[in-house]
């Protein structure tokens, strides 16, 4: 399910990590003098480093030298990469940079659930969420679009109108983000491995649709996935689509990741109102395109997530037609208590209704877990929050424009 998290309006009694928004960045509207290598993929550095002079015979071990250091030990400086000619380092510091996209906000919830406003350049944010205890230790939230296309009625985020897509090192970047901010990168001295990791799953559940960017997300799961790099392996790695389904095959032949499906329905009148992108891909071509994924099995289910609608979806027998729906594929279901927002028509089910939607999945053997909100302290509800966090920022704006202007409102305005 696509979602969006909002820092702009906070719960006062959360803590912001103001650190977290120190990385060096170029200023807003401000052109790069330098830009960052953060994020490209090994093609794109050998390119770079061929572009500042780097023999061609040299480029390819020149690339897996700053690969390591930027994707394995998240260096920021060149300075440190100890195996890299000193003449060449100071090449690189001269014509790029290390630095991260610039943080707006960044807040960590009493559950440990973090959130960061991530900013692209004058008018654009995106926002990702690692949520502890998800996955093998706990998983990043990255989004692949700035807005979304989709307009799921019951939720917020389908409101807002698409801004553009990420690329591929953007979408890298809120990877690298999360590492700096949880001191994810071992250095020699302090190797990590699996057990000490806090961030070891990726879900492409944040803000866009991932399957109408597919490009900028197969390269960014190259990066993501790489052995010599951040590592994390594609099994680890879960991409979630409202049912774009000519691209979902293409989605697993090119990228090896688990599957989810914003699935909410089960029955193409329903799903038509709840998914409007269901009236262009309905529930018979949508399953057909899942049975084509490659590698489904036990050990590679499919995810189906379920907004849980009281007097909607949420009946013994659409659980009933839930399970006959999903017969013959390798699945689980996640069960997502609805989370309202102002103007909403939907309210959550409740929760003995919830735990006995999920009785009758468990009793046809599926796990049917029923997620946990998290980091509700600090306003991040899944798929509510984002339309909220453009209109605060809007008016703060206003009111700057207003002050520097001297004039402290308009005509009839106090």
């Amino acid at each position: 399910m696509t979602h969006a998290l909002d820092v702009a309006k906070r719960n006062p009694n959360a803590p912001t990590v103001a650190a977290e928004s120190a990385s060096a960045s170029t200023p807003v509207g401000a052109p790069a003098a330098r830009p960052s290598l953060i994020g490209l993929t090994k093609a794109e550095l050998q390119a770079a480093l061929a572009g500042i002079g780097v023999a061609p015979k040299a480029t390819r071990m020149r690339a897996e030298q700053l690969w390591r250091w930027m994707y394995h030990y998240g260096v920021t400086d060149f300075a440190a990469m100890s195996n890299v000619a000193k003449e060449l380092r100071a090449d690189l510091d001269r014509a790029f940079t290390l630095d991260r996209p610039r943080l707006s906000a960044a807040q960590v919830s009493v559950d440990g659930t973090r959130k960061w406003l991530i900013d692209l350049g004058p008018g654009v944010e995106v926002e990702s969420v690692y949520i502890p205890d998800v996955g093998r230790a706990g998983a990043l939230c990255v989004s692949s679009q700035v807005g979304c296309t989709l307009t799921c009625s019951f939720c917020h985020t389908g409101t807002q109108k698409l801004v553009r897509n990420l690329t591929a090192r953007e979408i890298v970047a809120q990877v690298i983000i999360a590492r700096d901010a949880l001191g994810e990168w071992p250095t020699p001295e302090r190797p990590l491995n699996d057990g000490d990791r806090r961030l070891t799953n990726i879900v492409f559940m944040g803000m866009g649709e991932p399957l109408y960017n597919l490009d900028e997300v197969a390269n960014a799961i190259d990066v993501i996935s790489d052995g010599d790099g951040i590592s994390i392996g594609r099994r680890r790695i879960t991409v979630s689509t409202a049912g774009v389904a000519p691209k979902i095959p293409e989605l697993g032949a090119r990228t090896g990741a688990m599957l989810a499906i914003s699935l909410h329905a089960t029955n193409d009148p329903l799903r038509n109102e709840l998914v409007p992108l269901n009236k262009k891909y309905p529930l018979e071509e949508l399953f057909a395109a899942i049975r084509a994924y490659p590698g489904l099995g036990n050990a590679k289910r499919v995810t189906f997530e379920y907004v849980m609608l009281a007097g909607v979806n949420d009946s013994l027998a659409e659980a009933r037609a839930l399970v006959k729906l999903l017969a013959g594929v390798p699945a689980k279901i996640n069960l997502i208590p609805f989370n309202p927002w102002p103007g909403t028509a939907y309210q959550c089910s409740d929760w003995a209704t919830i735990e006995a939607f999920a009785a009758v999945l468990n009793k046809a053997g599926y796990a049917s877990p029923i997620r946990t909100p998290r980091g509700r302290d600090i306003l991040a509800a899944c798929g509510q929050l984002r339309s909220e966090s453009v209109k605060e920022r809007a008016s703060a704006r206003l009111a700057r424009e207003r002050a520097q202007a001297g004039t402290p409102g308009a005509p009839g305005e106090p």
